[in-house]
Parts: structure tokens; C-alpha cells; sequence
């Protein structure tokens, strides 16, 4: 699910089979649908958004204003938090960040890129 992760192995294996590459990148995209499917369908998500390394969206289930909104204001508060965490300690990392408001839940999955919103009552 680690977009960074395909990427590197798709660069690795262009070099010297394209073919294969191809099949790696389907395989995952399979696995990246069938999770972002279960978590959609798990009550009180209200959307999610699955974002590259640079916080673009790439898929999303909510409309292209909010879309817009959250994946811009949470790639720079995951920054932040992350330059937090190595600054305490270096050897440390940030994996996961989750947010509770009065009326949403925001989850982070930083490794992943996945920023997943839901009901916090349900």
C-alpha cells in the first residue's frame, strides 16, 4: 500500500524487465482497492483520501473542494508533526497521527499516505 514502495521497486525492475513491473504495480493497486473498499464500508467513515509523497490527491471519495482542503492542511500538519517527533529524537519517526474533534475523526497513516475521516460517535 506504501506508494513509495512500488515506485522504488518499478524503478528497480525497469532497468532490467518491463514486464514484470507492470504486474508488481497491478498486484499492489488490487490490494490498495481492496483495503480502501473495506475501510469505506466500515461505519462512520465519511470519506478517505489516498495522496503521493507530495500530498496530491490521487483517489478520494469525498468531493474536490474537501478533498482539496484536508489533503492540503494535513500533508502540513504531518510535516510538522513528523519534524516534531525526529527533533525529540532522532532515531524516532512519525507512522501514524490522529486527530479528535467534536464532530470528526481524522486518521493519518503516514507510511501509507491515507488520510481516512469518520463519525467519532459511531
Amino acid at each position: 500500500m506504501n506508494e513509495w514502495f512500488i515506485t522504488v521497486w518499478c524503478a528497480l525492475l525497469s532497468d532490467k524487465l518491463f514486464k514484470p513491473t507492470f504486474f508488481i504495480f497491478l498486484v499492489n493497486q488490487a490490494q490498495v482497492e481492496e483495503t480502501l473498499t473495506r475501510i469505506e464500508s466500515s461505519k462512520g467513515v465519511i470519506g478517505t483520501i489516498l495522496v503521493n509523497a507530495e500530498g496530491i490527491p490521487l483517489r478520494t471519495t469525498l468531493d474536490n473542494s474537501t478533498t482539496v482542503q484536508y489533503a492540503e492542511l494535513l500533508s502540513q500538519l504531518s510535516t510538522l508533526a513528523r519534524t516534531t517527533v525526529r527533533d525529540i529524537d532522532p532515531q524516532n519517526d512519525l507512522t501514524f497521527l490522529r486527530i479528535r474533534s467534536k464532530k470528526h475523526e481524522i486518521m493519518v497513516a503516514l507510511g501509507e499516505h491515507l488520510i481516512v475521516i469518520q463519525n467519532p460517535c459511531e
